[in-house]
């Protein structure tokens, strides 16, 4: 019935499976968060000198910059009063202990009601969760999830990341196994562009942050400090999503001048890059679309329109779609290898999760040692690439753990 869309089994069988919870660790968890949210919204009344609530934005704003007086010309909404989104009051933080207060409180509600309270009331058979995955949602082609949405836990917070340790092997027989792709897009870009010096960096296992640091900043490879590297790092990603100065700027907290720079520096550098990139806006403009490795288009209408800021956005899109939507293509065909030969082997390890670049399993403490040669054979050979693929592998407990 599937022949043609072999991905449809695969992911039939990964929902049905589903992943085992542990309900005490959740319970456990939803008591802490809502402490620390209680603790933070007191500190949040201490700084401010008085009580209002905390998550209603109008009070908020009124509270901030009308009695504390922040800023001198607060942005305000379309409705007309203060804007108190996460950007904002990010960019206050530094200088502003409340403002990091009012985030930390929201990051705790949002912890505790979206994921730590919500995924419970989503438990099935045996303390065992059923994602639904969609191949249609997402422009890209990446998959999504949702009922839960096991792909958007937050990770970037220590608060966030501990959510991971909820989900479990389903008996002490077996163990999480975790096996992603490492800088996959990167090494797309590499390849697709042709760039000499990232495709060496790659093939000889440098570190690829620090390689691009020494040919941006022009030091040697020992002379490249954390502070270099960082700024190599946000520029490498971010060029794949069209990143301007003002961007970089903002994300660096460096001046709109000193990112100029930096950009540029980076295609005198990187000359394929920029290249491959013109040349996608090209082809985009002439053909209304561009495509993945494996040919799947996606359609750019707006690509030469009249509106730059409209026009800019296809052009973006131009050059990070066939990349984000080639890791897709390649991690989707890894999965229909692997599941195939994990059902032909009849294993008792099965394929759990797929969240963007990351595969998880329930592994068999037997098969361990196979699956995980197996797997990271057929990630790194889904589908031929002129730069190696490299799988990062990892074991635990937990979800956590295993990542």
């Amino acid at each position: 019935m599937y022949k043609r869309q072999p991905l449809v089994n695969v992911l039939a069988s990964m929902e049905e499976e589903g992943i085992t919870v542990n309900l005490e660790f959740l319970n456990k968890m939803s008591v802490e968060l809502g402490a620390d949210a209680l603790a933070a919204q007191e500190k949040v009344f201490q700084l401010a000198g008085q009580e209002f609530n905390v998550a209603s934005p109008k009070q908020l704003g009124e509270v901030l910059f009308d009695k504390m007086q922040l800023v001198e010309k607060p942005k305000k909404t379309k409705t007309g009063q203060y804007a108190t989104g996460e950007e904002i009051l990010t960019k206050l933080a530094g200088e502003h202990d409340v403002c990091a207060k009012i985030l930390e409180f929201r990051e705790y509600k949002k912890l505790k009601s979206t994921y730590v309270d919500a995924i419970p009331k989503l438990v099935k058979d045996k303390n065992r969760v059923h994602t639904n995955y969609s191949q249609a949602v997402a422009a890209t082609g990446r998959l999504s999830s949702n009922d839960p949405n096991l792909q958007n836990i937050p990770i970037r917070t220590e608060k966030g990341r501990a959510v991971r340790k909820a989900f479990i092997p389903r008996d002490e027989n077996f163990t999480l196994f975790s096996a992603d792709y490492s800088q996959i897009e990167l090494r797309i870009m590499a390849d697709f562009s042709g760039d000499e010096s990232m495709k060496n960096a790659f093939a000889n296992g440098l570190d690829i942050h620090k390689n691009t640091a020494s040919k941006v900043f022009k030091v040697t490879l020992e002379e490249v400090d954390s502070d270099m590297r960082r700024k190599a790092k946000e520029v490498n990603f971010g060029i794949i999503y069209g990143m301007s100065a003002f961007g970089l700027s903002q994300n660096l907290n460096i001046p709109r001048k000193e990112a100029a720079e930096i950009i540029k520096a980076y295609f005198e550098e990187f000359s394929s890059i920029k290249d491959y990139m013109d040349q996608q806006v090209k082809f985009a403009q002439e053909n209304g679309y561009v495509k993945t490795i494996l040919g799947r288009r996606r359609y750019l209408r707006d690509i030469n329109s009249r509106n730059a800021t409209v026009r800019g956005y296809a052009e973006r899109n131009a050059v990070n779609a066939p990349i984000q939507g080639s890791a897709a293509d390649m991690i989707k065909v890894a999965m229909i290898n692997i599941d195939k030969w994990m059902k032909k082997e009849g294993l008792k390890s099965k394929m759990l999760l797929q969240v963007h670049d990351e595969l998880i399993f329930d592994a068999h403490k037997d098969e361990l040692e196979l699956l995980k040669s197996k797997v990271e054979y057929y990630m790194a050979n889904a589908i031929p690439m002129k730069v190696p693929l490299e799988v990062g592998m990892g074991t635990g407990k937990n979800w956590l753990e295993a990542h």
